[in-house]
């Protein structure tokens, strides 16, 4: 089996990430054309309380939310790995955007973001919280400029967004379709 391969890899901009201009030659022996962002790893998680019935959000100003002129994006918790283990990275996350303390994780699945351009790939986590495990106020790192905002959503909300489409960032929809075939009793009927 001939698969494809990169030739030349031609550095254009080395900033927060990388973009890189490819030469790849297909199995067929065509030379194209090919770009490259390369932003490394990241991690997600939705972290939702069973007995309140509620599940964290976050957003945040985002560049291609902006340049599309649309209003923030509500999103699962998240950042880069920056060399750090996936359970590592996500607990520090949790705390700095949630201002969440949370442990057990529950892993979903390691997606590629957006593999026809980009390197990154997001393990993506649910985790269970409880009232008390919130304990500082969130909005991300100080140094980091994130300027977030926390939200805490109820599950039959969560769960009319996921359905309806009205959940636009792709990990947060993923997670959110998780915990729905996961985790169905936390919609049963109550007495």
């Amino acid at each position: 089996m001939t698969v494809a391969r990169i030739t030349r890899r031609t550095l254009v901009y080395d900033g927060w990430y990388k973009f890189y201009r490819l030469d790849v030659e297909m199995p067929d022996g065509t030379m194209v054309e090919r770009h490259l962002l390369d932003n490394g790893s990241a991690v997600a998680v939705l972290p939702y309380d069973p007995v309140r019935r509620v599940c964290m959000l976050i957003d945040q100003p985002r560049a291609g939310v902006l340049a599309a002129g649309e209003p923030p994006v509500l999103e699962a918790i998240a950042g880069n790995l920056d060399g750090a283990a996936p359970e590592a990275r996500i607990v520090e996350e949790a705390f700095e955007e949630g201002g969440l303390r949370i442990a057990a994780l529950e892993p979903v699945t390691n997606m590629w973001s957006l593999c026809p351009a980009s390197t990154e790939r997001v393990q993506l986590y649910l985790a269970q919280y409880a009232h008390h495990d919130r304990v500082a106020a969130g909005g991300g790192a100080h140094d980091e400029d994130e300027n977030i905002t926390v939200h805490e959503i109820g599950l039959d909300d969560l769960r009319a967004m996921t359905l309806s489409g009205a959940l636009t960032d792709a990990k947060t929809l993923i997670l959110a379709q998780a915990l729905l075939l996961k985790h169905p009793h936390l919609w049963e009927k109550r007495d």
